[in-house]
């Protein structure tokens, strides 16, 4: 044995069902487990093991028989640790639930490399003597709040990168945008890309790549100035909810990327985009299957400060 150390292992109990079957077909079929995952944990001293003991993959189980993986920690050497407050809705050994603010992006890029999400979570882990890497499954523009989930071993990422692939994990979120939807209830199924002119910016087009939002209108504020929709993502594509909602003529309000001029006209539109203070946007809940319990798990954020002081705002509308 080495002093290598370990993430927490998943472990399987054989069953008369899997008997006689190679362990790489028991890993495959009962957990999930990549082809790469599965390269990756040969190499591993104690990748995987039956009984107590490393075997090979092609090796055959028995009912009874307990076998576990067990992943090397590892950490992210290039992101810079550095202490932050974070709203943290729920740890464990696999997962960190965090209720994002606005303004923080979530991971280091080019000109960012400090004071992101990632910063203050790798810190977070250093503190408790955790080595861990950085995953997360899905991100959130710098200015929407809400519930960002963090894999913290290879295999929750694999497995939670999977159901996102497969439409499994229910992303809701809600939106204060102006106007109201002409149909209270509807989806906006249009194909989204770049847009040629501005790479940075994302437009509705007919060669674009699928695209669809399912929206329920919550509340319409006024005569019909301005409403609050909750939306879920069948896709995920960079700004989907904010180009969709432009699309069908409701940007949201403090969107500066894709607003519509028209709207500053409206009386009470500027002290909106104050009150809001950027685009008014918030990841309320996430739902998924854990990768190790199998049980279906939910997360919820609720309305942040700012946009409960928009909603207030707007509810005096006449």
């Amino acid at each position: 044995m080495t002093n290598t150390q370990y993430y927490a292992p998943l472990t399987l109990e054989i069953t008369p069902d899997d008997e006689g079957k190679m362990v790489r077909t028991v890993l495959e079929r009962r957990l999930g487990v990549s082809r790469k995952l599965m390269s990756r944990l040969k190499l591993t001293d104690e990748g995987i093991m039956l009984n107590g003991r490393r075997v090979y993959t092609s090796e055959r189980v028995h009912a009874g028989d307990v076998l576990a993986l067990r992943m090397e920690q590892e950490q992210s050497d290039d992101i810079l640790p550095q202490p932050m407050y974070l709203d943290i809705i729920y740890e464990d050994d696999y997962l960190l639930i965090i209720n994002k603010p606005a303004g923080i992006i979530v991971h280091p890029t080019h000109g960012h490399y400090t004071g992101t999400l990632a910063n203050g979570v790798v810190h977070h882990w250093m503190e408790r003597g955790e080595k861990i890497r950085f995953r997360p499954i899905h991100r959130l523009d710098q200015e929407t709040s809400g519930v960002v989930a963090i894999a913290k071993n290879p295999y929750v990422h694999q497995q939670l990168s999977e159901q996102m692939q497969r439409g499994e994990i229910e992303k809701e979120y809600c939106a204060f945008v102006y106007g109201a939807p002409e149909q209270r209830d509807g989806t906006v199924d249009a194909p989204i890309d770049r847009d040629p002119d501005m790479p940075h910016v994302r437009i509705v087009t007919a060669d674009g790549y699928p695209s669809i939002t399912h929206y329920q209108t919550v509340h319409v504020f006024g005569d019909r100035g301005a409403s609050l929709v909750r939306l879920q993502l069948e896709t995920g594509r960079t700004h989907q909810i904010r180009v969709h909602m432009k699309h069908i003529g409701c940007p949201l309000i403090g969107d500066k990327m894709y607003g519509n001029p028209k709207f500053a006209e409206l009386g009470w539109a500027e002290q909106a985009e104050a009150a809001a203070g950027r685009q008014a946007l918030h990841a309320q809940r996430l739902a998924f299957v854990h990768p190790y319990t199998k049980q279906n798990i939910s997360f919820k954020a609720e309305l942040p400060e700012d946009l409960l002081e928009l909603e207030r705002l707007l509810s005096t509308l006449k």
